[in-house]
């Protein structure tokens, strides 16, 4: 073949891989089998192998993934990209449409209906056509340019097809589809990763990866909605944007509603409702936007949303099925946790199988017997619970579920609690060597609100219990490469990670330390506070209760687990191997009282996702500069950081008037305050 004739193969071979892409992951109607797509594009990529000249902005090889990066570079978006205020009821929705109304008195209104894609906000630049960033939303006024991972998602064209303005700024959400997320999963566990805990939280990491080529391997989408920078004309109304998109190769929203009443939107909610669960990623609920976008203007926005555009939140799903038996889940604390064995139900996206009954008096006052047809919903659309039994629907075949006298993984005795402060008794089992326990704490102690140790997860935990290769957490400190690769399904790759997550544990601040230990009662807060209280481990463990219960945030409760814990021989020989193993044990939020930080008498709560840091990280700024991070709005709260999709917590700081600052601000302030 003569050069020209390989460019002809090499035009005709990209060009028919996009059009099978887009089949496929924008249209949903594939046209050809996997085997005969992969043949298509392994020839493409041996062309281009041997010749490199060929290789196009726009070539489907460049979704492969390039070169790691060092990070992400921060972009100010041209036009911002605000939130969307909520809401929950039809009357809600019926007050949302006369405000507009009054906005646009003489003006006969219809509005368009959208599914809420429970995604990663991300608004993609096009010049000329060609993909040339994509920017997350960050807190609204700059975002991380994340284009070389949004690149690798095969759905999102490189370039745009027919005839698009010089500039063009695309907005929509990036998810993980619900049977990519499910098999992802599979994978991980398979090669001995712990689990993600839910798709978005996937797709955040996901994006966030610094290298491209680990992003390009996950299950990840787009779909596009709006408009941001625009140098050109686009379509006058939503649903001919909508049409728009679809013409440019790019992914909208699979179903919309045009609606001209109140009652009609409340009617196409309600059908979004019932068909939602049909689609191939999470939804959270309904956006409703004015259709004109000449009348969207002259609404405007308020500082945090569009007064165009809202959106519905659909309460928890519900389903009903039967309870089949309940087990017995034993807690690092020993705590006996009964759980529910369903009939499995499909229920808001995923089939269910089991459900917390969360505890004995729960589980009476409920009177949920084996064999009953229960109700149980997603708290939060992530774990699901018993709700209330259908106790019409009995026909006297069901059973009263006796509760244990003994721990059901060691047979040791157990003992009713009753100092939890959460008015609830608890059945514990009293062997701290108890395999459930050992595998809790060790779980506990990875995790990473705790130690923050990579792939220390349910999977590998009960592995290395199981081969008795670690039975306490000061064990983790002594593992071997060779003796973590022997483990089933452990890549040396994941090993090495495993252990490099856990040689950087040693240097974490204290707190997390006396966290991740797992003493009753004491959670990150008051591990927080203890450390403010005292320099040093060692100042802890030798304060007796009366001393505990003398500081800010110690009840006596509180004081006396800690002063238990601490005086038990068996956790001292284990406080003595960590400090063998070169742990932090010095405190950096300790105050004497007689200094004074930047932050000292300053209450800030944090809320809302913020564009760069965890809300751990930002309490971490403002307590080691003396202030207090708090989880309530009130009078006394100083300063409300807000993220993205910031909720009640955002609505009482303006009631209150209480001073609202974002990410940007709060670091500008923790950086004037060195």
């Amino acid at each position: 073949m003569s050069k020209s004739d390989f460019k002809t193969r090499h035009s005709k071979l990209a060009e028919e891989i996009r059009r099978h892409d887009k089949a496929y992951y924008v249209e949903g109607t594939p046209t050809i089998s996997d085997h005969a797509y992969d043949m298509l594009y392994r020839e493409l990529l041996d062309l281009e192998k041997e010749h490199p000249e060929m290789v196009t902005p726009d070539s489907p090889s460049q979704r492969v993934g390039g070169a790691p990066l060092d990070g992400f570079e921060s972009v100010r978006h041209a036009i911002p990209m605000k939130s969307l205020d909520n809401t929950y009821s039809p009357d809600e929705v019926r007050d949302f449409v006369k405000r507009v109304q009054k906005l646009l008195p003489e003006e006969e209104l219809d509005w368009t209906v959208e599914p809420k894609v429970d995604g990663v906000a991300i608004c993609l630049r096009y010049e000329n056509g060609m993909l040339v960033a994509g920017i997350t939303r960050g807190d609204g006024t700059t975002g991380d340019d994340v284009t070389e991972n949004v690149k690798t998602i095969r759905g999102l064209p490189l370039k745009l097809q027919g005839n698009v303005p010089s500039v063009l700024e695309l907005r929509g959400e990036v998810y993980m589809t619900r049977s990519g997320f499910a098999k992802l999963n599979d994978k991980r566990e398979a090669e001995g990763e712990e689990r993600f805990a839910n798709a978005r939280n996937a797709t955040t990491g996901t994006l966030k990866q610094l290298d491209p080529k680990i992003t390009a391997q996950r299950p990840l989408q787009a779909i596009l909605y709006g408009l941001g920078q625009v140098q050109g004309d686009t379509p006058p109304t939503q649903q001919e944007f909508l049409d728009w998109l679809k013409s440019m190769g790019v992914k909208a929203s699979e179903r919309n509603w045009l609606c001209k009443t109140e009652d009609e939107l409340i009617s196409a909610i309600d059908e979004l409702d019932q068909v939602r669960d049909g689609f191939d990623y999470e939804t959270d609920g309904a956006v409703m936007k004015l259709n004109s976008v000449a009348l969207r203007e002259r609404c405007g926005s308020t500082s945090k949303a569009p007064r165009w555009a809202i959106a519905y939140k659909y309460a928890p799903e519900q389903a009903e099925t039967v309870l089949k038996d309940i087990t017995i889940q034993v807690g690092r604390t020993g705590a006996l946790t009964p759980v529910a064995e369903l009939e499995p139900v499909f229920l808001a996206g995923t089939t269910v199988k089991r459900a917390t009954l969360h505890n004995e008096e729960d589980m009476r006052r409920k009177d949920v017997r084996i064999g009953d047809r229960v109700i149980i919903e997603k708290a939060g659309d992530i774990i699901p619970a018993v709700v209330k039994v259908t106790k019409e629907k009995r026909d006297g075949s069901e059973k009263e579920f006796v509760f244990p006298s003994k721990c059901p993984e060691c047979q040791s005795e157990v003992t009713k609690d009753s100092t939890t402060g959460s008015g609830n008794v608890v059945i514990r089992c009293q062997n701290p060597d108890c395999p459930a326990q050992v595998r809790g704490r060790l779980e506990h102690y990875c995790h990473r609100g705790a130690m923050d140790i990579e792939g220390g997860g349910e999977v590998m935990v009960r592995q290395l219990v199981g081969a008795g290769l670690v039975l306490d957490v000061s064990e983790l400190y002594k593992l071997k490469l060779d003796e973590v690769t022997a483990l089933e399904r452990m890549a040396e790759k994941s090993a090495q990670n495993f252990l490099d997550g856990i040689h950087a544990s040693k240097s974490r601040e204290l707190w997390r330390l006396i966290f991740g230990l797992g003493i009753l009662h004491v959670g990150a807060g008051v591990a927080k506070a203890l450390t403010r209280c005292f320099p040093d481990l060692d100042a802890l463990m030798d304060a007796n209760a009366d001393q505990l219960n003398e500081q800010d945030e110690i009840g006596p409760v509180i004081a006396q687990s800690v002063s238990n814990w601490f005086a038990d021989p068996f956790h001292r020989k284990l406080i003595e191997r960590l400090r063998k193993a070169g742990l932090e044990f010095n405190s950096s939020l300790f105050n004497s009282g007689n200094e004074i930080g930047p932050f000292t008498g300053k209450t800030f709560v944090l809320t809302g996702t913020l564009p760069t840091l965890k809300r751990s990280e930002a309490a971490e700024l403002i307590e080691a500069r003396g202030g207090k991070a708090s989880s309530s709005v009130s009078k006394k709260t100083h300063f409300v950081v807000a993220g993205e999709e910031a909720g009640s917590k955002l609505a009482k700081a303006e009631k209150l008037g209480v001073p609202v600052i974002d990410e940007a601000e709060f670091l500008k302030m923790c950086e004037e305050s060195q």
